[in-house]
This record gives structure tokens, C-alpha cells and sequence, in this order.
């Protein structure tokens, strides 16, 4: 989910009602991610804390971690929040990858922690070949562990809402439910929505009653409180698809009128909403964030809804 380096003046956080946000690169330094953040008109944004594709990683560089606390304390701006590895599964049924995926998660909230992000979304993982039950259960206890380990601990594992493809956890908010349930600190632990994956997992919210339906499940098992981050992303599966495929905003199945009825109801306000749809260049040379966000404001507006 790379975004695009420029060096074009950063221009501040856009001002609206909702604290929209992209996953943006962070080559060359985390700091870059906040610059092209400001640049683009974000009031937030998400990143990884270390290279998504490799268990180790070097300790956070002290010059890097200044420029970016200095960015992240723009007036208007944060909050910021990090994604977890996609290497990381603490649901597995193979104690050495459970273990192992343990410790690197702890790693990433350590730095997490030392960056000053609240918040680290973690796809919850996947059964591969053991029971859900015993799945569930081994992500309570990883994140019962972690919690042990380090009582002090600022930083918030969201656990992120899933397309359901193959053994995956996280489908449903009761399968949700059934981790928090677990966990001995519940009130440490928060959930990540994300647009495409509820979507795909059964959730049809193009419409403002199918919206309704989804807060509605999401209160009755974890509580809308607990929602500490959404990802906004257009579906390329049909609801029901389990196809977890990120598209453009009203450019999927769900539309402009399900982005529309969510934005316009009131439970969801003030929490980061990332992008993470498809980066480069529409056909017109500009930048799909600057596209997405656009759109996005015109519907929090109230215009847009239609094609």
C-alpha cells in the first residue's frame, strides 16, 4: 500500500467532520508518510513500523523518530495509527510460528509506543489446519501474554474485521466477540472495520438500513465504543464473495450511497478512516488518494451519492 513520494509543500490536515487517512508509504523514513499525509490534505494516517514482509528489523532510527514526533504534533493532525505485519498469525496451530508471531507482534507495539501511535490493527489469523476454537483461543492468549509483559503499555490492538476467505478468524463481530471474550484486559483491546471485508463477509451496507444493521450487530457483540479505526475501501467481490479485493471509493459493489450512509451516521464520527484502495494515478495524472478524498468529502457533504 505504498503511496507516492513528492516534494511538494505539505499544506496542513483538511478540515471536515471525519478524520479521513490513507496507508502511506514510509520509505526513506517514517516521517515521509506524515509529509505526504499533509500534503495530500489528510487529517491522519496509517503505516507500518517496520518492513511488512520480514520477521526482523532494526532498531528505530532516533533521527527519524524526531522528525516524525515533530510532524505527528501538527495542529489538526493525528491520530496515527499502524498496521500490523501480515506475517503475523496469532492464531496458529504451530507453536513455533505462535510464538514467533507473538514476539514480533509485542515488537510492534513496542514501537508503536515509542512513536506515540495508539493504535495497531492486527488481522486476527488463521486457523491453517486446527480447529476455530482453538484459533480463537490462541489469540486471547497472545495478546494475554503480551499484555502481562508489558502492563504499561499505551498502545491498542485493534483486531480488524476479515473477509472470511478460507480459515481466516474475524468474519463475523461474534467471532470477535469470542477473542475479547478471552482476553483478560478487555478494555485494552479495540476493533478495526474494515468497508471490504465486512462486505465480502456477508454485510450489505449500500444502503442506510443495511448501515443501521451493522452498527447494530457491531454494538450487540463488542460495543460501538470499541471501534477505534475504520478502513475505507470499495468492494471488488459482491457481498457474500469472501473475495477481499479493495477497490476504488463507489467504484465496487458497494457504491457511493453505502459510503454515504455510513458517513452520515452519527456513531462513526471521530475516528480515523484510512484509505487503503489502490495507489499511482487515475486516467486524468492525479493522485486516487487526492481522488478518494475528494469523494469522500463531497459525500460527508451530502452530494456525490450518485454515479
Amino acid at each position: 500500500m505504498p503511496g507516492r513520494r513528492s516534494t511538494s509543500t505539505a499544506r496542513g490536515p483538511a478540515v471536515g467532520g471525519h478524520r479521513f487517512g490513507s496507508h502511506l508509504s514510509v520509505a526513506g523514513g517514517l516521517h515521509h508518510a506524515i509529509e505526504d499525509a499533509l500534503r495530500l490534505g489528510f487529517s491522519c494516517v496509517q503505516v507500518f513500523v517496520k518492513n511488512q514482509r520480514q520477521w526482523a528489523a532494526a532498531p528505530l532510527d532516533p533521527a527519524h523518530v524526531d522528525r516524525w514526533t515533530a510532524l505527528l504534533a501538527t495542529p489538526g493532525f493525528g491520530p496515527a495509527v499502524a498496521h500490523a505485519t501480515y506475517l503475523v498469525n496469532l492464531a496458529s496451530p504451530d507453536p513455533a510460528l505462535w510464538e514467533k508471531s507473538r514476539a514480533a507482534f509485542a515488537d510492534e507495539l513496542a514501537r508503536c509506543d515509542q512513536l506515540g501511535i495508539p493504535y495497531l490493527v492486527v488481522h486476527p489469523g488463521s486457523a491453517v489446519g486446527g480447529s476455530r476454537e482453538d484459533a480463537v483461543r490462541k489469540v486471547a492468549d497472545a495478546l494475554n501474554r503480551i499484555f502481562e509483559d508489558a502492563p504499561t503499555l499505551r498502545v491498542m490492538p485493534l483486531l480488524e474485521t476479515t473477509a472470511g476467505q478460507g480459515a481466516t478468524l474475524g468474519r463475523t463481530f461474534e467471532e470477535l466477540a469470542e477473542i475479547i471474550a478471552g482476553i483478560d484486559e478487555p478494555q485494552r483491546v479495540g476493533v478495526c472495520v474494515d468497508t471490504c471485508h465486512v462486505f465480502a463477509a456477508g454485510y450489505d451496507i449500500r444502503t442506510p438500513a443495511g448501515v443501521a444493521a451493522l452498527l447494530e450487530t457491531a454494538e450487540r457483540c463488542v460495543g460501538i465504543e470499541r471501534i477505534r479505526c475504520w478502513h475505507l475501501n470499495d468492494s471488488r467481490g459482491d457481498c457474500g464473495s469472501r473475495l477481499d479485493r479493495h477497490e476504488h471509493i463507489g467504484a465496487g459493489r458497494i457504491g457511493r450511497a453505502g459510503f454515504a450512509a455510513l458517513l452520515a451516521d452519527a456513531r462513526i464520527g471521530g475516528v480515523p478512516m484510512i484509505l487503503e484502495t489502490p495507489k499511482e494515478t487515475d486516467a486524468r495524472g492525479r493522485e486516487w488518494d487526492a481522488v478518494n478524498l475528494a469523494l469522500l468529502r463531497r459525500l460527508e457533504r451530502g452530494s456525490g451519492a450518485r454515479r
